[in-house]
C-alpha cells in the first residue's frame, strides 16, 4: 500500500499589502534598468510608486487626476523604447482609461505595464464606487494584454520584475489589505503558469490574489475530514495555464473557482472554458454575485459577501456531493 502524503498544514501569517510590494518592486526596478518610467494619476502614496518618485523624480511622472491622459503617455513613453508603469486605483485605472487602453495599448500592442491597486471588496471603508470587481474581465477582454493578480509580497515583487522583462502590454491587480503570505522568499514564477500548492486526488480548489491563502485553509478543514484536496494558484490569469488546469479536472474530476470578483466575468469563467474544452468537470464558484458591496470593515465584507475558506468547503462539498 503507498504512503499518504503528509501535508503540512496551512499557517496564516500576514505580509504587506500586494500594493505595498508593487511599490518596492518598482524602486528596485528603477535602480536597475533606466528605461524604466512611472507615471501615476494622483495617487502615488496609496499606490506606493511615490518611492519610486523620490529615488528617480526625473524619470517620475505625475499625471493628477486624469487616468485617460495618462495611459495615452504610458502608451507614447513605450512606443519611445520606454518600460512605463502607470498606476491608479483598479477602478479608476481600467473604467476611465479602457478607450485609451483599446487604442493607445492592446491595439499597437505597446510595452505598457498598468498596475491597479485597491482592487476588490477588500479596499473595505472606501465603498462600492472604488471597489474594482470588473478589473480581471475588463483587462482579459483587451486583446494582447497579460494579465496577473499575485496572491502575496513575494509573487508580487517576482512577477512585477517578469512584467518589466516581458515585451508587451500587461495588468497587475494589487491589493490594499495586508495579504497572508503564501510563497517563501525567492521563489519562482513564470508569466503563464500557474503554481500547484497542495496535491490531492477528490477536488480542486483554483484560486487568484487574496483567495489562494483561504484555499489553503480551505483545504486543510478538507483533508480533516478525509477529503484530499488539491490547491493551484492561478496567479496569471491571461495567458492561463491550460495544461495544469485540464490535468486538476481529468485526475480530480471536481473544481471550485475561488475569486475577489464578479463571477459573471473573472477567473472562473477562464477556467470553466478550459475544462469544457479539454475534460468536463463538476464546477462550483464561490466569488461574488451579480451585486456590489457596501462600505465596511475588510473582514466583515469578506465574511458578508462568502470570500472565506469556509466558504470555498462548502462549495468543495458540494461539488463532491454533484460528482458522486
Amino acid at each position: 500500500m503507498a504512503t499518504q502524503q503528509v501535508r503540512t498544514k496551512y499557517e496564516v501569517k500576514l505580509g504587506a499589502a500586494t500594493r505595498e510590494a508593487f511599490g518596492k518592486a518598482l524602486a528596485e526596478l528603477g535602480a536597475a534598468n533606466q528605461n524604466v518610467v512611472v507615471l501615476d494619476a494622483d495617487l502615488s502614496k496609496s499606490t506606493y510608486t511615490a518611492e519610486f518618485g523620490k529615488k528617480f523624480p526625473g524619470r517620475f511622472f505625475e499625471c493628477g487626476i486624469a487616468e485617460a491622459n495618462m495611459i495615452a503617455i504610458g502608451a507614447g513613453l513605450a512606443s519611445s523604447g520606454k518600460i512605463p508603469f502607470a498606476s491608479s486605483f483598479s477602478a479608476f485605472l481600467l473604467n476611465k482609461g479602457f478607450e485609451q487602453l483599446r487604442v493607445t495599448a492592446a491595439f499597437p500592442r505597446v510595452n505598457l505595464k498598468i498596475a491597479g491597486t485597491h482592487s476588490g471588496i477588500s479596499i473595505g471603508e472606501d465603498g462600492p464606487s472604488q471597489m474594482s470587481i470588473e478589473d480581471i474581465s475588463l483587462a482579459c477582454s483587451l486583446a494582447g494584454f497579460v494579465v496577473i493578480c499575485p496572491a502575496d509580497e513575494v509573487a508580487m515583487a517576482a512577477l512585477v520584475k517578469a512584467a518589466a522583462e516581458y515585451d508587451g502590454p500587461v495588468f497587475i491587480r494589487a491589493g490594499r489589505a495586508k495579504a497572508p503570505i503564501v510563497y517563501p522568499a525567492g521563489h519562482e514564477f513564470a508569466i503563464g503558469g500557474a503554481i500547484q500548492l497542495a496535491g490531492g486526488r477528490d477536488v480542486t480548489l483554483i484560486a487568484t490574489g487574496l483567495l489562494v491563502a483561504e484555499s489553503l485553509l480551505a483545504a486543510d478543514l478538507l483533508e480533516a475530514e478525509g477529503i484530499s484536496t488539491r490547491v493551484i494558484d492561478i496567479h496569471t490569469i491571461k495567458p492561463i495555464d491550460r495544461e495544469m488546469i485540464a490535468r486538476a479536472a481529468a485526475e480530480t474530476g471536481a473544481i471550485v473557482v475561488a475569486e475577489e470578483h464578479l463571477l459573471d466575468s473573472g477567473l472562473g469563467v477562464r477556467v470553466a472554458r478550459v475544462v469544457s474544452e479539454t475534460h468536463p468537470a463538476v464546477m462550483e464558484f464561490v466569488g461574488i454575485d451579480n451585486t456590489y458591496a457596501e462600505s465596511g470593515a475588510p473582514d466583515e465584507l469578506l465574511d458578508k459577501y462568502g470570500l472565506r475558506a469556509k466558504n470555498v468547503a462548502e462549495a468543495a462539498r458540494r461539488a463532491l456531493q454533484r460528482k458522486k
